[in-house]
C-alpha cells in the first residue's frame, strides 16, 4: 500500500521502467478543463497555476501517466481542482476533478483518525496495549505481544516486515489476518527500527471497531466522510460498480501501459482501501490544515490531532527509497497515519499510496496552510512524488526545482543495477540440467502457517501452483527451481524451488515473493475409508 505502500520491489521495477521511457512520447496531450482551477489570493496565480500544468504534462510524459487529477488547499479554500489525461489508455475518457481513484495507504491516517476520535471520547488510549482491545492478540515475540500499544501499532515500529503476501494473495478474512500475525517472525527489535507494516493498521483498526461496536467502515462514513461532505468516496471497491466517472488501473509491462483489474483489499482496509476523488479529498486536507477542525466544527480535538504530527519513528534518509519516502529532506520520521520532514525549512506532512494501478499522494505545509492531492491510474509511479513538492516549491521558492529530472537521474544507476541483476541470474543458470522428479511427484498442498496453502498440480508433465487468488504455470530454471509465470502479471516471474529430502520427496516449496515463508508438503488427505488418497 502501497505505499504509499512502501515496497522497495515495485518502487524499483516500476520506476525503472520509467526511468527507460523518460524521452517517450506524451501519451495522453488532453487536459481536462472541467474540473477548472480556481483563482487562488495573489496576483500570480495565473502564472502559477501555467507552470503547474505544464509540469504535470511534463510528469505524465516522464513516467508514462494515462491520467491524473490534482487538487491544491490554501487558506482553508480550494482553490485549485483539475484533471489531466484520461481514464483508460486508448480511450477518449477524459479524468477531472470528480473522477474517483483508489488512494491507497493514503487511507492510514483515516484510521490513525478515527483512534483519535476514539481517545477524545475516552475510549481508547494512544499508549494502551492493543491487547487491551483486541483480547487474544497476539505476535511470534511474547514481549511484543504484551507491550505493543496502539502508538506502537500506528508508528511502524513493531519489529516486523511487512508480510504482505498474508492479505495481498486474498482469501482471509480481517480477524483471520490477525490471528496469523503471530507466525509473522521479527525482522528487528521491537521499537528499533522503521518497519513499514500494513498488519499493524489492520489491528488498530480492528481495535477501534471494537470498542466502537461499529465496523472500520461504518466509522470512516458516519464520523469522516458525512461531516466533510465526502459523497463520492467509499471503503471498498465493491461500491464502485456501476459509476461512470471511475479511473482504469494501469502498470507498466516492458515499458507498455497495460490495464488491471481494481484490487480488492477489503481484508486489510484500515490500511488503504478508501476510494475519493481529489474534490472529496481537499475536504480532508481542509480537516487536518485545520488540525481537526472544519467547517467551524472541531472533530478532532487540537491535542490529539497534533499526537499524529508527533514524531514518533526515525527514518534512516539512505538511497534511492529514503529519498522518494522524504524527497529533499535532511530529517524525516513517521507520526500516525503521516510521514514528516523538513522542507525549504517548513514541516511537511505526507502520505502516498500505491496498490494494484493506483498510485496517491496527500502532502501539507501546515504552517503555509498549503496541501495538495494527487491522484494516479498507474501502479507504482513517482509522479506523485514528483508533483507534490514542485507545488510547495511554486508557493515557497522563487524558482521550482524539477523534480522529474531528480527522479530519472537518481533511477538511472537503478536501471543499469537491474539489468545486471537479471544478467548475472541468467548467466548463474545452470544449463542442461533437469528437475529431479517427474512433474507429478512434486504435487501437493504446501502449507505455510502465517500464508495459508499454496497447490501445486501437474497436468500433461507441465506444473501449475495456486497461491491463494494467485495462479500460474512453473517453467523449469535448473535442477528444482522454476519460474512462475503468473497470470497476474504485474508480479513479474518469482521463483519457486523444491526442497528434496533424504527419501527422494519433496518437503518444502519456497517462493522468493514470500522469502520468510516455508510451505511444507502437507500429507495426503485421508478418504472416508481411512485411508490416504
Amino acid at each position: 500500500m502501497g505505499d504509499g505502500m512502501i515496497n522497495a520491489r515495485w518502487r524499483l521495477q516500476l520506476g525503472t521502467a520509467a526511468a527507460r521511457t523518460g524521452a517517450a512520447m506524451l501519451l495522453v496531450a488532453v487536459l481536462s478543463t472541467s474540473g477548472a482551477a480556481q483563482k487562488g489570493k495573489g496576483g500570480g496565480d495565473a502564472a502559477r497555476y501555467a507552470k503547474l500544468d505544464a509540469y504535470v504534462a511534463a510528469t505524465m510524459k516522464a513516467w508514462k501517466v494515462p491520467g491524473i487529477a490534482l487538487a491544491i488547499v490554501k487558506d482553508d479554500s480550494l482553490v485549485y481542482a483539475k484533471g489531466y489525461g484520461t481514464r483508460t489508455v486508448g480511450k477518449d475518457e477524459t479524468v477531472d476533478a470528480n473522477t474517483i481513484f483508489a488512494i491507497g495507504s493514503s487511507s492510514k491516517a483515516f484510521t490513525a483518525a478515527l483512534v483519535a476520535m476514539a481517545v477524545d471520547e475516552g475510549k481508547m488510549k494512544w499508549d494502551e496495549k492493543v491487547s487491551a482491545y483486541l483480547p487474544g492478540f497476539a505476535m511470534y515475540d511474547n514481549y511484543a505481544s504484551r507491550e505493543l500499544t496502539v502508538r506502537d501499532a500506528l508508528s511502524h515500529r513493531s519489529g516486523l516486515a511487512r508480510g504482505d503476501f498474508a492479505w495481498y494473495i486474498g482469501g482471509f478474512d480481517r480477524a483471520d489476518l490477525l490471528r496469523r500475525v503471530r507466525y509473522l517472525a521479527p525482522t528487528w527489535s521491537f521499537r528499533s527500527t522503521f518497519g513499514y507494516q500494513n498488519l499493524m493498521y489492520l489491528a488498530a483498526g480492528e481495535a477501534v471497531a471494537a470498542v466502537e461496536r461499529a465496523s472500520w467502515d461504518d466509522q470512516i462514513r458516519t464520523k469522516i466522510f458525512a461531516p466533510l461532505g465526502m459523497t463520492s468516496s467509499s471503503t471498498s471497491v465493491t461500491a464502485l460498480a456501476g459509476r461512470p466517472n471511475v479511473a482504469t488501473p494501469h502498470y507498466l509491462l516492458n515499458d507498455t501501459l497495460l490495464t488491471v483489474q481494481y484490487k480488492n483489499i477489503d481484508n486489510i482496509a484500515p490500511a488503504g482501501s478508501i476510494n475519493s476523488n481529489v474534490r472529496d479529498m481537499a475536504q480532508w486536507v481542509r480537516l487536518q490544515l485545520g488540525r481537526g477542525k472544519f467547517a467551524g466544527k472541531q472533530l478532532i480535538t487540537t491535542g490529539n490531532h497534533g499526537d499524529m504530527w508527533l514524531p514518533n519513528t526515525h527514518i534512516r534518509l539512505e538511497g534511492p527509497t529514503g529519498r522518494f519516502l522524504a524527497p529533499g529532506a535532511n530529517l524525516a520520521s513517521y507520526g500516525m497515519g503521516w510521514f514528516l520532514q523538513d522542507f525549504n525549512g517548513r514541516l511537511a506532512v505526507h502520505h502516498g499510496g500505491n496498490i494494484d494501478g493506483m498510485s496517491a499522494m496527500v502532502a501539507m505545509l501546515p504552517d503555509e496552510k498549503l496541501g495538495v492531492v494527487v491522484l494516479t491510474n498507474l501502479n507504482g509511479t513517482p509522479a506523485p512524488e514528483s508533483i507534490f513538492p514542485y507545488v510547495f516549491d511554486l508557493y515557497t521558492r522563487d524558482t521550482p526545482r524539477d523534480w522529474n529530472a531528480e527522479y530519472l537521474k537518481m533511477l538511472a544507476p537503478l536501471t543499469e543495477a537491474g539489468k545486471k541483476a537479471e544478467a548475472a541470474m541468467e548467466k548463474a543458470r545452470i544449463a542442461g540440467t533437469r528437475p529431479s522428479l517427474e512433474a507429478a511427484k512434486y504435487a501437493g498442498t504446501y502449507n505455510d502457517s502465517l500464508y495459508g496453502d499454496v497447490v501445486v498440480t501437474a497436468r500433461d508433465g507441465a506444473l501449475r501452483l495456486q497461491f491463494g487468488r494467485f495462479g500460474g504455470t512453473l517453467e523449469h530454471w535448473n535442477y528444482d527451481s522454476f519460474r512462475v509465470v503468473l497470470d497476474n502479471r504485474t508480479l513479474g516471474k518469482p521463483m519457486a524451488t523444491f526442497m528434496i529430502d533424504a527419501a527422494g520427496k519433496p518437503s518444502e516449496l519456497r517462493l522468493d515473493i514470500a522469502p520468510e515463508a516455508r510451505f511444507r508438503l502437507a500429507p495426503p488427505a485421508a478418504d472416508s475409508g481411512g485411508h490416504a488418497r
